[in-house]
C-alpha cells in the first residue's frame, strides 16, 4: 500500500490512467488543489497526499464512516463536504472500486438532473 505523497503519484495516477482509457468522456482536473477525475463536468474522485476522496450517496458515506472504512471529507475543520468520504490510502484494487462506484453515482445524478 502506498503512503503519503507516494499515494497520489502511484496508486491514484495508475487507476486514473486506466479509467480515462476506459471512459473516453472522462477528464482529469484539479479539485481543492489536488488531482481529480470528472465525468460530464462533475468530479467523482480526487486524491490528497495520502488519501482518496470519493463522491457517494449520503447513506453510503454514512455507512463507510460508521464501519470505519472511511472518514468525513473535511478540508475545512468542522465542515464536512456533503456526499464525500475520505478513504485512507486504499490499494489499487480498492481505489478502482471506490472510483467506479463514485463515477456511477455521479453519472446517475447527472442523468436525473437533466432528464
Amino acid at each position: 500500500m502506498a503512503t503519503g505523497a507516494a499515494y497520489t503519484s502511484s496508486v491514484f495516477a495508475s487507476v486514473s490512467k486506466q479509467l480515462l482509457s476506459e471512459f473516453a468522456g472522462d477528464e482529469q482536473g484539479r479539485m481543492l488543489q489536488s488531482p481529480g477525475l470528472k465525468t460530464r463536468g462533475k468530479f467523482y474522485g480526487f486524491a490528497t497526499a495520502g488519501d482518496l476522496m470519493v463522491k457517494l450517496p449520503s447513506a453510503r458515506v454514512d455507512e463507510l464512516i460508521e464501519t470505519g472504512q472511511g472518514l468525513p471529507c473535511s478540508p475545512r475543520p468542522g465542515r464536512p463536504m456533503k456526499e464525500w468520504v475520505r478513504i485512507i490510502a486504499p490499494d489499487e484494487g480498492a481505489c478502482r472500486s471506490y472510483l467506479l462506484e463514485a463515477r456511477a453515482f455521479v453519472s446517475s445524478v447527472n442523468r436525473s438532473a437533466k432528464g
